[in-house]
């Protein structure tokens, strides 16, 4: 049943216009899943990662950086609409502060380490179906990003969602789009090589890329990586930052005892049993911030020795077909992490960055602290930290939404000088409203006036 279940997601594929390395990666994992893999990594087949070289303790010389950061290319991903936070467009095109979105943001930093490199530092989007049509549309704002001989974006690929009971491509006529899903960021290799892009950057004398979320706006490109990494060699690397107790989620790195190769594991990688450990900040003391670095040669010629197939670990995410009804029938998807890609290159490595690198919004909870007083942005379209400690930050599920975060807090209010801000009920804010200390507020809700400190412990 599932051979006839490959060849008829075989056929789909094939159908909807999806390159054929896709289509190759897919069956290469069609296989994994039906022979029982699930790609989970137990702790006792690994050993913490606990020693990676600290960026501000090393000295890169500055026509080190140079020369790196002249050779090198931005990726950022981009493919997801943001539907956690009641958004139907490319996430990025939320408005972070002051009228400008992400990709206004990520545009001016590209565009003014242009100018202090004088490097050509091309900017690449990698868009799903989804997103593709609104990130081109907006970035004709600014023709300047263009680099001659490189698109400004290349699609992620799709790939069939799976019955759980026969591994069939799922059918689904009350929407014939959920049929279908993106293969994780894992696919980025993949997408880079079917697109052309990979081949073209190579030929553009472009030797590294670095890649990150779109959301993540700490990942401003860096020349004092970009020479760090040139000079170690090394055909892969990881940005990581040091744990805390509130970092509980991320995926971290791990050195397998099988050969001492460095791994990334995530959270749906770890047994039930092994979760305490895969939490404990103290035995994984970093965690991995999705920012990074490798060597595009060493890609392609991997790519070319697995026939298209890089080997990553099969991630196997069992959910239903309609994610808004339990009751649609359970559907697989194969799913594959970019940042795993470090386990398929022998010498890979990892370097430990400032948090000023890991600025996700994933919540209104992020968002909030980006829009508030915490943050000061400069001209180059950085956020600057302006206290010592991140305040923490939870809203209740009242402010889950973006338009319903908006319009109980159209202006953030000043937390310079908050410890922690946590919002139990459904609460409105008036403008200039100030946190200081620890504050809480009930489940009760109400209105805080214009104008108002709310003055708490601490």
């Amino acid at each position: 049943m599932s051979q006839a279940g490959l060849l008829a997601a075989q056929q789909k594929m094939h159908d909807a216009g999806v390159p054929q390395a896709a289509i190759d990666v897919f069956t290469h994992y069609y296989g994994q899943l039906e022979s029982g893999v699930t790609g989970m990594i137990p702790e006792d087949s690994i050993d913490p990662y606990v020693n990676p070289p600290m960026l501000d303790e090393l000295d890169v010389p500055e026509h080190i950086q140079q020369e790196a950061i002249a050779k090198t290319a931005i990726i950022k991903l981009n493919g997801g609409l943001g539907t956690s936070m009641g958004l139907d467009r490319a996430k990025t095109l939320l408005e972070v502060r002051d009228g400008l979105n992400f990709l206004d943001l990520i545009a001016k930093q590209v565009l003014s380490m242009r100018q202090r490199y004088k490097a050509g530092l091309p900017l690449l989007f990698m868009t799903s179906f989804r997103t593709d049509t609104d990130t081109v549309q907006y970035l004709q704002r600014y023709p300047q990003l263009a680099v001659e001989g490189l698109p400004l974006t290349f699609q992620q690929n799709q790939e069939p969602k799976l019955r759980a009971d026969d591994l069939t491509p799922v059918q689904w006529p009350q929407d014939p789009s959920l049929e279908w899903c993106p293969p994780g960021h894992g696919d980025l290799y993949t997408a880079l090589l079917a697109s052309g892009v990979l081949d073209a950057l190579l030929t553009g004398g472009y030797r590294y890329a670095c890649i990150s979320n779109g959301d993540n706006l700490g990942a401003v490109p860096n020349a004092r990586i970009a020479g760090w990494f040139a000079s170690t060699g090394a055909p892969y690397a990881a940005e990581v930052c040091r744990r805390t107790v509130n970092d509980k989620k991320g995926g971290h790195l791990a050195v397998r005892k099988s050969d001492g190769q460095l791994i990334l594991r995530d959270t749906a990688q770890t047994p039930d049993q092994d979760m305490h450990y895969f939490t404990d900040e103290f035995r994984h003391p970093f965690f991995h911030t999705n920012n990074l670095w490798f060597d595009l040669q060493a890609l392609r010629e991997r790519l070319a020795q697995g026939n298209s197939v890089l080997g990553l670990p099969l991630i196997r995410n069992q959910k239903t077909v309609d994610p808004t009804r339990s009751d649609s029938p359970a559907v697989l998807q194969i799913e594959t992490a970019m940042g795993a890609a470090i386990e398929v290159f022998p010498g890979a490595t990892a370097i430990c960055v400032d948090r000023s690198r890991f600025l996700p919004v994933k919540t209104t909870n992020e968002l909030l602290l980006l829009r508030s007083d915490v943050y000061d942005l400069d001209e180059q379209g950085q956020l600057v930290a302006c206290v010592e400690t991140t305040p923490e930050v939870s809203l209740s599920s009242a402010y889950k939404t973006i338009s319903e975060f908006d319009r109980r807090i159209p202006q953030a209010p000043s937390l310079r000088e908050a410890s922690s801000f946590i919002v139990k009920g459904d609460w409105e804010f008036g403008a200039e409203v100030s946190i200081r200390g620890n504050v809480t507020l009930g489940e009760q809700g109400g209105i805080v006036e214009q104008g108002h400190v709310l003055q708490g412990e601490g």
